[in-house]
């Protein structure tokens, strides 16, 4: 596209991000603290969890978040999730929507809230993500891609999306892919702009999702009186 720098942001994407990261930075910074606080808390190890995911063009690059499960969390189940969502046509829940050991106290509120992934302003500032654009995936997904679905990589990621905005989790593995290749086709301010508007409430709507999920796996109480067993004769 042009007009387009060689890591996928042009010019006025590279502005309004950095505008807006300045003027929300003295309520990030606090945040972050805070979160960098109930992290070093609730559970030994790094604040910060890294890990190399792919960009503009499938370009790798080290991407950051707010650690929220125990140090060393297998990932075999994750994986084994993820292909039953790109194998199946169901609803794109996220594994820990069920229960996860492997996260750490307060670690499923930040992950419903997106609080986690606040770290990925520096990712954003060092030019490797944008504010709006598809989330960035790990190798072993794009591993599994079809040839058509690459088509995402013509936008850098973000933390944002056109995806997000549009049900994300009550959408299915097909759908994300197909509203992550139409931002790639028709990314705008208008369209950037629009999209950051519509992301609290996207995110209100996920939060109340796994508030209901959790609501669903409670026991329901029951005020009946327990009738004694009866004696059979054989």
């Amino acid at each position: 596209m042009k007009g387009t720098s060689e890591n996928g942001i042009p010019p006025w994407k590279r502005v309004l991000d950095c505008t807006l990261i300045l003027l929300a930075f003295p309520l990030l910074v606090p945040l972050m603290g805070v979160i960098a606080l109930i992290i070093r808390i609730n559970s030994p190890g790094p604040i910060l969890f890294q890990q190399q995911r792919m960009g503009y063009r499938g370009r790798l690059f080290m991407c950051l978040k707010f650690r929220t499960m125990h140090c060393a969390a297998e990932t075999v189940s994750h994986q084994s999730h993820l292909q039953v969502l790109i194998n199946s046509n169901v609803p794109m829940t996220k594994l820990d929507a069920a229960g996860d050991a492997r996260i750490i106290r307060f670690g499923k509120l930040l992950r419903s809230s997106g609080l986690d992934e606040l770290p990925q302003i520096i990712n954003v500032l060092c030019g490797e993500m944008s504010l709006v654009g598809p989330r960035p995936c790990v190798q072993y997904e794009a591993e599994k891609y079809l040839p058509w679905q690459r088509e995402r990589f013509n936008a850098a990621p973000g933390l944002t999306g056109l995806w997000q905005v549009s049900g994300k989790n009550r959408t299915t593995f097909t759908r994300m892919m197909e509203l992550d290749i139409e931002y790639a086709r028709r990314k705008s301010l208008l369209l950037d702009l629009k999209i950051i508007f519509l992301t609290v409430p996207a995110l209100l709507v996920q939060m109340w999702d796994m508030r209901q999920a959790k609501k669903a796996r409670r026991p329901v109480a029951t005020t009946e009186p327990v009738m004694p067993a009866r004696a059979v004769n054989h």
